[in-house]
């Protein structure tokens, strides 16, 4: 008896979705909620499980195919009737139950079996001496000699040696990190899926030689070290994300009127708020507060005074929407996400931390639904957080503008006393960069929403919002 994969509905408006990579081969083995294939589409990139166990008959879509929602992926049998050889299982049939899974995890297999399998198997250690009778010298020609031994899922191939922390499975932004960080991909191994390296691998990795013996001359310090990418002269095909954004930036840039306004603002009142509320937010939320919930909430909350910023054009319409629901750029192994925080001005301090940190969380994990990518009515996005001043973002449509926060920094600036006198001092200084659509949005709607969410920061009366 045989059952169909179909692809499950991955949001309201995903209508298809596109193969990315399969976890298993036909004549695999799977179990029911297993990872079987990953599928990209145009909100979001997730792992497909196996509703069935049983064995993979047919795969009908193949990599880089396209398949509507309810489309049939791969075909799941109870194995029975497998068409892979039989030559290879006579030997098996006369050995004891506990060696069969032993039999499917030799060398020669390992050979043939795709990298992909290594997505969701446990490592298994070969046992030379039961490898060597049950696996004759033909099996290496035949990748799914050992399909029909069912009774060890687990103990599909994995090979332990290079795959697991085989480079070619490394992002692009992995491989930055790496080189930033002078890791070497070759040395680590990766705990994602397939054994592909992920950042926290790289982080771990970096961390790993802090407790090493300082310099003899201290006062002398080593240059910093870029160790050269090894993308550097290779070609890869972009992903279908890649190609989604690439695509929604190029229409945003040619339907739409874009310019940026700048302001600077001195956050120094927060940053102390900050240090002294610090321990209270900690034990109260469970997570560290920085700048951004401020900044969210500032934005929200001005977005009620001026509309115009938080609207769509709809042909000849202009429509207002009635929430604030801000979306903002987290930055992925995949590409550029934006999750969405909804009716943002509603919300106190904590809540927009944490709902901050749990969505960011979850999107570099690959665990959003769908559905919390969309409905955003306005972005923000924090450019300092590499520590860039400012940038000019790009306007995402339907949106007609985005807020960019640039990196806080102490600096001397001029400040006015109560008297009126000037002087010179130590401020915490961030610009803030408004893109917006000119066909909606004036230079001077612009210029006010950013004056007062400039007040609103200086104030930085926040205590009654803090929401601890």
């Amino acid at each position: 008896m045989s059952d169909n994969v179909v692809l499950p509905a991955l949001g309201e408006s995903v209508t298809e979705g596109t193969v990315t990579r399969w976890l298993k081969k036909v004549g695999d083995s799977v179990a029911v909620d297993e990872p079987l294939v990953e599928v990209s589409t145009d909100k979001v990139d997730t792992e497909i499980p196996s509703p069935f166990a049983g064995v993979i008959e047919q795969i009908l879509v193949q990599e880089d195919e396209t398949v509507e929602v309810g489309g049939v992926l791969a075909v799941v049998g109870s194995g029975a009737g497998s068409s892979a050889p039989a030559a290879p299982a006579e030997p098996v049939a006369g050995a004891p139950a506990a060696v069969t899974p032993v039999a499917q995890t030799p060398a020669p297999i390992a050979v043939e079996a795709p990298v992909a399998v290594i997505a969701t198997t446990p490592v298994v250690e070969a046992v030379a001496p039961v490898a060597a009778p049950i696996i004759p010298s033909t099996a290496v020609a035949e990748p799914v000699a050992a399909a029909p031994v069912q009774a060890a899922p687990a103990a599909t191939p994995a090979p332990t040696s290079n795959a697991a922390s085989d480079a070619s499975y490394v992002t692009p932004l992995v491989r930055k990190l790496a080189s930033e960080t002078g890791v070497d991909l070759n040395s680590i191994s990766g705990t994602g899926v397939g054994g592909r390296i992920r950042k926290d691998d790289v982080l771990a990795s970096a961390a790993a030689p802090a407790t090493s013996s300082p310099s003899v001359d201290s006062a002398v310090k080593a240059p910093v070290s870029m160790s050269t990418s090894a993308l550097r002269g290779t070609t890869e095909p972009m992903t279908r994300l890649r190609k989604v954004l690439a695509e929604r930036a190029v229409a945003s840039m040619q339907q739409t009127a874009q310019l940026t306004t700048v302001v600077e603002v001195d956050v120094t009142k927060i940053a102390q708020m900050r240090q002294q509320v610090q321990p209270a937010f900690v034990a109260a939320t469970g997570g560290k507060l920085n700048f951004m919930p401020f900044f969210a909430l500032a934005a929200a909350e001005a977005l009620r005074a001026h509309p115009k910023l938080n609207a769509t054009i709809d042909g000849d319409n202009i429509v207002y929407h009635p929430t604030e629901n801000i979306s903002f750029a987290v930055d992925t192994e995949r590409g550029l996400l934006t999750p969405v925080i909804r009716d943002a001005s509603t919300l106190n301090i904590a809540q927009i931390a944490t709902a901050i940190a749990d969505l960011a969380s979850r999107t570099r994990e690959n665990k959003l639904k769908p559905d919390e990518l969309g409905g955003g009515t306005f972005t923000l996005t924090n450019t300092g957080s590499r520590g860039a001043l400012f940038d000019t973002p790009v306007v995402f449509l339907p949106q007609v503008a985005i807020l960019g926060t640039g990196v806080v920094t102490k600096r001397p600036v001029v400040v006015s006393g109560v008297d009126g006198t000037d002087s010179i001092a130590i401020r915490s200084m961030v610009y803030l960069a408004l893109s917006y659509d000119h066909r909606l949005v004036d230079g001077a709607d612009a210029s006010r929403y950013l004056v007062d969410i400039k007040a609103r920061l200086e104030e930085a009366n926040f205590i009654p919002n803090l929401g601890i």
